[in-house]
């Protein structure tokens, strides 16, 4: 009876554990489904996209080169959906792709400050 108790105890504990951590985690609004693949693999976006970001930067402020690869306006195309009223969400808003983890793990964003934090359709439609 003691097992039972205990079995149904720790059911429970850890139930409850699952469900805090999936409310605690940001939530990451999706991208564009119409796109075929990230340019990486979630897991390694994820834990990487900053070295990538870098990487391009300075590879095209310093030595010239620009490749497509990890541009981050093809990352703001994907990532940065249109919420139903047709608007395109601001960095300074947890709706924004790049916003959510960003707000969770405490680091600032200081990429659009001189980047466009939307698609450029944004822009041609005046949201």
């Amino acid at each position: 009876m003691r097992f039972c108790l205990l079995l149904l105890l720790l059911l429970i504990i850890g139930a409850s554990a699952v469900y805090a951590e999936s409310r605690l985690l940001p939530k990451i609004p999706p991208a564009d489904p119409a796109a075929a693949q990230c340019v990486e693999p979630t897991e390694v976006m994820r834990r990487r996209h900053m070295e990538f970001i870098l990487h391009q930067r300075d590879r095209t402020v310093h030595e010239g080169i620009r490749t497509a690869r990890y541009r981050l306006t093809r990352c703001i195309d994907c990532h940065i959906q249109p919420a139903a009223d047709g608007s395109y969400p601001r960095h300074t808003q947890s709706e924004h792709f790049c916003t959510a983890c960003h707000q969770y793990s405490s680091v600032s964003i200081d990429c659009f400050g001189c980047h466009a934090d939307r698609p450029e359709v944004a822009y041609q439609n005046g949201k």
